[in-house]
């Protein structure tokens, strides 16, 4: 039974000649065309100050794209949580919840990009201290009731759609992040999945339930095309900005590679990485069906700033020629 979700972080280098405005009506489009596909989820990512405009607020998009479907549900990954006020995080969440009526989830990190940092005026040695923080706040402020924080009494209200409020999962692509999580939050989503068996194990000295091998999935792109070659060309340019944004960061952070991302400048050895892939509907459709329960495709249709009109093509041919073929949360309503 395949699975199906969207991803959307907003890059919107100048080369691509495509307004900011009409990416945002385009991932709305498509986020209502997903749902009505019967898609699992919409992924959202966040980043500050990012040269090619990186969406820095996606909970006022997840309210937008809440309001424009009715059952898929709505992802943030991640927010930086260091980066942010806990209390009207939780306030803001709790909103999104409201208008999504229970159906968006958030994944919180420690953060790695310094330029954030210091645009926020946060020390980077703070991060996991604060992370800690914002996972306890979050809890109390979604109770409703008056709580104690920083030395000042505060109260969030109205309360989250689901009592308690949205699961917390942190992200991570070290030991202590794994173990961290299987302390405080309800899950792990590790950049690095290597990581996971670390997480499992803290879980069993907690005495908590084993959640099994990990079954995610990486930061692969794929592009579906009738002409491989001629597409390949034509998302190129876009491939190669996502991985040297991503890469220069992680590098700084002394984290590149981990997660699919390194500078390269090399098409040939960008193509040869499986990081970005242009494939044909059918051979995608024989990829989904020899994976069988585990079939699962993240489309990413405006990776590294791609026009709307060239990621549709993409989603269209999803829709008409690889969709009809394979089943589970995909399946048209």
């Amino acid at each position: 039974m395949a699975v199906f979700a969207l991803r959307f972080d907003f890059r919107n280098p100048a080369f691509a000649d495509a307004s900011m405005a009409d990416r945002f009506t385009a991932a709305l489009d498509m986020a209502e065309w997903a749902d009505r596909l019967g898609f699992a989820s919409i992924v959202l990512s966040e980043h500050h100050g990012s040269d090619d405009g990186y969406l820095p607020a996606p909970l006022p998009l997840a309210a937008a794209v809440a309001a424009r479907t009715r059952d898929i549900a709505v992802t943030i990954s991640a927010i930086p949580a260091p980066l942010h006020d806990p209390v009207r995080l939780a306030e803001e969440i709790a909103v999104v919840d409201l208008i999504s009526r229970g159906r968006v989830s958030v994944v919180l990190v420690n953060g790695y990009v310094q330029a954030e940092f210091a645009m926020a005026g946060v020390a980077t040695k703070d991060r996991v201290r604060l992370t800690t923080e914002t996972v306890r706040t979050l809890r109390e402020a979604w109770t409703g009731k008056p709580f104690e924080f920083r030395g000042r009494s505060v109260q969030v209200t109205p309360t989250p759609f689901r009592e308690g409020g949205p699961p917390l999962v942190l992200g991570g692509s070290v030991e202590a992040a794994a173990r961290r999580a299987a302390r405080i939050a309800d899950g792990f989503m590790p950049s690095n999945p290597e990581i996971w068996e670390f997480y499992r194990d803290e879980l069993a000295l907690l005495g908590k339930p084993d959640p099994g091998p990990y079954f995610g999935t990486g930061t692969a792109f794929v592009h579906l095309s009738d002409d491989p070659e001629r597409d390949w060309a034509r998302i190129l340019p876009f491939a190669m900005h996502e991985a040297n944004a991503y890469g220069t960061n992680m590098a700084v952070a002394g984290t590149e590679g981990i997660g699919g991302y390194s500078t390269q400048h090399d098409a040939d050895k960008l193509r040869e990485s499986g990081q970005y892939r242009v494939v044909t509907p059918e051979d995608f459709v024989a990829e989904l069906v020899a994976a069988g329960p585990y079939g699962f495709a993240l489309f990413h249709p405006m990776m590294g700033g791609i026009p709307p009109e060239l990621a549709w093509e993409s989603l269209r041919l999803f829709e008409t020629r690889v969709l009809p073929h394979v089943g589970g949360s995909g399946e048209g309503q």
